[in-house]
């Protein structure tokens, strides 16, 4: 069993020295937080992770599919392109142009690298995927994005028949409004051998009656292999939602994916005028992510669960997928720290693709080390600054009989000048007793 380390759990550290180490950590996250108020967007002041824990379990019990811990839930069936999300590995999306015709407030697009540089200025995607074919890249799920890419249709069309030259067998998709979608463009595509096109539904447009995107995703069923909607799922649409499925299950679509809504840490007066809030816990692990999407937003993630049971209650026969948040990490995170040689102190987690070490603290150093010499186990660490003593997760269990606390270490790998560093990210409680290796980490 992992205790977090947080506010209100800091008094359950008896070991002083262990109890000024976790303090460090409640510190940034403050920090962060304090960071998060100065955009002008309010943070929830109620936690729902135990509501969200019960509706999983019944999810599982309905049939649900339970995927990259907890992170992504799916029924009837889901894209090869986002299980492969899931490590990243083979996995790689362009955009021709950060460039828009729509203006949604959610959009996290500002906060790419070069935006304003974009949104005037094309990419050579063509080239882009030359190089890496040069570089011996190997591609397996290959995607174009934007901005909307098909405000440059010539430049789509040469980037997916370039992706099929260059990757032969490559699964391609297209991400899409839907707003410059017609027979010719498909037809277009279609030739390119596109294997999937995910068009985005905004529910403002639902609200105001606009309803052609239907008729768009209905045509390109005639075109391309696999036709989904892709949307973030506002915290007060859920009966909205409900008809959205069974007009999309009417349509025989493929699948949709329910992306929990985030805050691009921009437009916080949409948000508040709206009643949205911030997650209480915005991240498990905080850290400096690749994606771009910002800060979850409380009560999406318990709608889009909602609409999972209202599908498989309803015996809806399109495929479901739940996109947390979360779920758009784990690739970067399973890049940085797989395949790598790391120090003997690190266990490489299976569950969040973090490497995990153990920590004891102060007094508790002496036995501890003690106990690893008598046994033979050599591989620790002793750091006097912070007076800690950091070894591998599967010697915890063995402590049973020292009566001791133990810091479970969450930590990633970063290259640094062409240097490759460990850098830790939190640290949580556990103890010898409690401490189970296949389940924690």
């Amino acid at each position: 069993m992992i205790v977090e380390i947080n506010e209100n759990s800091l008094d359950l550290i008896k070991n002083p020295d262990f109890r000024a180490y976790a303090q460090i950590y409640i510190r940034i996250s403050q920090q962060f937080m304090e960071r998060v108020f100065q955009t002008g967007i309010q943070v929830d002041a109620q936690d729902y992770s135990g509501q969200v824990a019960d509706r999983m379990n019944t999810l599982r019990e309905k049939g649900a599919t339970i995927r990259n811990d907890g992170k992504s839930i799916f029924i009837n069936h889901i894209s090869p392109a986002c299980v492969a999300c899931q490590t990243g590995v083979g996995s790689a999306t362009f955009f021709t142009s950060l460039k828009c015709n729509r203006d949604c407030y959610y959009c996290f697009n500002p906060n790419q690298e070069n935006y304003d540089y974009y949104r005037e200025n094309l990419c050579d995607t063509v080239s882009e995927l030359d190089a890496a074919r040069k570089r011996g890249q190997r591609a397996k799920h290959l995607a174009l994005t934007g901005g909307e890419p098909l405000l440059h249709k010539p430049e789509a069309i040469r980037f997916f028949a370039s992706a099929k030259e260059n990757f032969p067998g490559v699964y391609t998709r297209l991400y899409t409004s839907g707003d410059y979608v017609d027979r010719a463009i498909l037809e277009s595509l279609k030739e390119t051998q596109l294997d999937e096109i995910r068009f985005s539904i905004r529910m403002q447009d639902l609200e105001r009656g606009n309803n052609y995107i239907f008729d768009r995703i209905a045509l390109a069923k005639d075109f391309i292999p696999y036709v989904m909607v892709e949307m973030p799922i506002l915290p007060d649409s859920l009966d909205v939602m409900k008809d959205v499925l069974v007009h999309l299950d009417q349509l025989n679509l493929f699948s949709i994916n329910l992306l929990e809504m985030c805050f691009p840490l921009n437009n916080a007066e949409e948000f508040n005028r709206r009643g949205y809030r911030i997650k209480n816990k915005p991240f498990r692990v905080l850290y400096d992510y690749w994606y771009a999407g910002g800060l979850p937003v409380a009560r999406s993630e318990l709608v889009c669960l909602d609409l999972l049971e209202f599908a498989l209650d309803n015996k809806l026969r399109l495929g479901i997928h739940y996109c947390s948040l979360e779920n758009k990490h784990t690739g970067q995170i399973y890049q940085q720290n797989s395949g790598r040689s790391v120090p003997k102190v690190m266990f490489f987690s299976q569950k969040d693709y973090f490497l995990k070490s153990a920590k004891v603290f102060g007094e508790d150093v002496a036995p501890v080390r003690r106990h690893l010499d008598k046994n033979g186990f050599e591989n620790y660490v002793v750091n006097e600054e912070y007076n800690y003593l950091e070894f591998h997760v599967s010697q915890i269990r063995s402590l049973k009989k020292l009566g001791v606390e133990v810091g479970l270490c969450t930590n990633v790998l970063e290259n640094r000048d062409g240097e490759i560093y460990v850098r830790e990210l939190r640290v949580d409680l556990t103890t010898p007793d409690t401490f189970q290796l296949t389940k924690d980490v």
